[in-house]
């Protein structure tokens, strides 16, 4: 892994030997800039692509996992995600399908049953931490354009699922599709009423400070 000054937030997206895990390939640099706006963080503006796989999971604070397609880890994918969180990792998992009987979100829900048990992803209300980190949503988590489109299920999702250990989310699961919601160019922002990417900037947050 690149070494980086100590400090310096950087966006890890992992890799996986199933599905197709590189989707909305502009979102990190939009994410990191939001991050450059709104915050006084130090960060490192590329993109760290590791292999779930890889020893170097466990240098990462924050790491996004997405596709469309069937997620099966290996053996060593499983047990690196489940020490990763049980020790205090942050996986941000968001379904590109934006639909709860697809695939990706089937797939990705039994891994976790397997990993974590039948009832570890759940729910979370809509007035929890993560929606006050930095900026507040009163009404629980944006709504996407794919959403409000009727892309994937047809359903506008009220809610996100996370698995916790120890009272905070190590696993922040959505099938709303932000990947595909902030996968442009920052620099057309200006043609947004309102930065759609604010919501990123307090899943990170939560992620560093919680």
């Amino acid at each position: 892994m690149t070494e980086r000054p100590a400090g310096t937030f950087f966006f890890t997206r992992l890799q996986y030997e199933s599905g197709d895990w590189d989707t909305d390939q502009r979102m990190p640099s939009n994410l990191l800039n939001s991050l450059v706006e709104y915050t006084t963080l130090k960060i490192d503006t590329k993109e760290n692509i590791i292999s779930l796989s890889s020893n170097d999971l466990f240098k990462c604070p924050f790491c996004y996992l997405s596709g469309h397609k069937l997620v099966q880890f290996s053996p060593k994918e499983r047990d690196n995600f489940k020490k990763y969180i049980d020790n205090g990792g942050f996986v941000f998992v968001d379904d590109c399908n934006h639909d709860i009987d697809g695939l990706f979100a089937k797939s990705f829900e039994e891994q976790m049953a397997q990993i974590f048990g039948n009832d570890a992803l759940k729910k979370i209300p809509n007035d929890h931490d993560i929606y006050n980190a930095f900026f507040t949503f009163e009404d629980g988590p944006p709504t996407t354009s794919q959403e409000l489109n009727g892309w994937g299920d047809d359903l506008v999702h009220d809610y996100l699922k996370a698995i916790e250990v120890n009272g905070r989310i190590g696993v922040l699961y959505s099938n709303k599709d932000y990947g595909c919601e902030w996968d442009y160019d920052f620099r057309n922002k200006r043609w947004y009423k309102i930065d759609n990417t604010r919501f990123a900037v307090n899943i990170v947050l939560y992620a560093l400070t919680s």
